[in-house]
This record gives structure tokens, sequence and C-alpha cells, in this order.
């Protein structure tokens, strides 16, 4: 009998000092995944990753016995695929490229980013349109690594807070195997999608298969959500404690469709987060 894929489950941990000091945070919180910025996500610049750095990253990974597919990098919050205006659009298209290549240069296999947004100056299917040129762009460029689209709250003009969205960014992805999803819950729950009995949850994740598919999804950001259900606020919170409620992660946590894929923390205690790690494990085996 074959041995199941497991869960791979952590938080977006610290890259402070070094990306190469991530996979040890994420270690002391007892975690067998981990989400990163490979730079500052607040700053358009940031110096190239060097070869001490790159092999120190490589090697605390291999270590803890952590695999490129248990890691969801994030992109900074700056860049913008979707932009209506073209210099914008092109800085932000030049920024992507360079964060593609840095999770390339890392042995990473994701790189996961928020959609964009049209500004209300165009319109949404000319934003779609150019977010999948922006990902065709930056794939024909690259290798391997795959542009995770994260869903959003749906907040001001951001676009891919629905699944019709998402699928629609994908369809103009002209290489599907460089193309994925990563769903957060918080975001899912504020645009609108009801996660909070078992029952609603299976209701929204086969939507999900049936518009998007399953086989598109890369990666799961795990938290609660201090606004109401299709608040389109996007305001995290510790599992449990939100509007959300628990049964959604104890819904994720026993079904197979959700191992093998990143499922990362981004709930707004990090003290708690082992914690928290230890609540959705004892979900997956049934004892909570």
């Amino acid at each position: 009998m074959s041995q199941q894929i497991p869960y791979y489950i952590g938080a977006h941990v610290s890259a402070s000092g070094g990306v190469q000091n991530a996979p040890l945070n994420a270690r002391q919180i007892g975690a067998n995944a981990f989400a990163l910025f490979t730079k500052n996500q607040r700053r358009w610049e940031a110096k190239p990753l060097d070869s001490k750095t790159i092999a120190s990253f490589k090697k605390n990974c291999a270590a803890l016995n952590l695999q490129p597919e248990q890691i969801l990098p994030h992109d900074s919050y700056l860049i913008n695929l979707g932009h209506p205006e073209s210099e914008p659009l092109e800085k932000s298209r030049a920024a992507f490229l360079d964060e593609m290549q840095r999770c390339e240069q890392l042995g990473l296999v994701y790189l996961n980013f928020h959609p964009g947004s049209h500004l209300r100056k165009i319109s949404e299917a000319e934003c779609i349109a150019r977010i999948s040129e922006s990902i065709n762009l930056a794939v024909a460029q690259t290798q391997d690594v795959v542009a995770v689209i994260e869903n959003t709250a749906g907040q001001g003009s951001n676009l891919g807070h629905s699944f019709e969205q998402l699928a629609a960014i994908i369809d103009g992805v002209d290489d599907k195997s460089r193309v994925g999803v990563c769903i957060d819950t918080c975001h899912m729950f504020a645009a609108g999608y009801d996660i909070r009995t078992q029952a609603s949850c299976a209701e929204v994740f086969s939507e999900f298969e049936r518009i998007v598919g399953f086989e598109y999804l890369k990666g799961m950001h795990l938290n609660d959500s201090k606004g109401g259900f299709n608040s389109r606020l996007d305001r995290h919170h510790s599992l449990g404690q939100g509007e959300i409620g628990l049964e959604v992660f104890r819904f994720i946590m026993s079904d197979d469709r959700f191992r093998g894929i990143p499922l990362v923390l981004e709930t707004i205690d990090e003290t708690i987060w082992a914690d928290e790690i230890q609540l959705l494990r004892q979900f997956a085996a049934g004892e909570a």
C-alpha cells in the first residue's frame, strides 16, 4: 500500500536577515510548509540574490526535508499585472519577472501573487486579458516556476474575487502547466462564498471544481476573517476567532484534495502559529 501524501501546514514566516532564515523560522513553529517574501514586499527594487544566500537557503531546506512543493513564496504588494496604464504595467511586469527569476534561482516552483486591479479605468475583461498576458510574458522568460493566482476579497477594483474571474485569467494563459491558484479562506468568505458549515464548504468547493478545477489548486492561505460574510474586507483573524469559525478548517483537513500543497497561515497573532498548526494537525487526525 502506497504511503498517503501528507498535509503540508505552515505559516508566512519572516525572511529577515536573508531568505535562508525562512526555513529555520518555519522549523521553530513545527511547520512542514512555509511562505516567504524573497525581497522587501513594499519596495520595487531589491539587490540580487547572491550565490552564498541561494546555497544557504537550499541547504537549510534540505536539512529540514522541505521540498519546493512545500514552499509558497509571495511577490511584492506593489505589482499590478492588470494596470490600465502602460508605464506602471511595464514596471509591474518587470518586477514580476524578477520575482519569478528569484524563485528560479532558489529552486522553488511556485510564485503566489494578487492578480491585479483595473482602477476603474478599463473594463474587467480588458484587465483580465492584461493579467493573462503578463503571466504569459513571465512564463516565456522562465522555466518551471508556476504563477499562482491568489483569490482576492474583492475590495476596491481588485479582480480575482470570483471563481469565474480566476478561470478567465487561466483561460488566457498559453501554458496551463505554468499557472495555478491559491485560495485564501478569509478572502473567499469576504467575497461572498459561505464556508461556515460542512455543507456549505462542500457546495463551495464543488463550485470551485466545476469552474476552476482542483488540478489548478497549488496552495491555500488558512485565515479566519474579521470582516463579515460578503463584506469585501481583507482583514485576517486567528483561526476560530473571527466570523468564519472552525468548520472550514476541519473540512480542509479531512479532504484528500488538500493534501500535498502548502497550507499557509497568515493569521494575525504569530505567537500562536505553533498552536494553530497543531490544531490543524488534530483536525487531520480526527482528534478535534
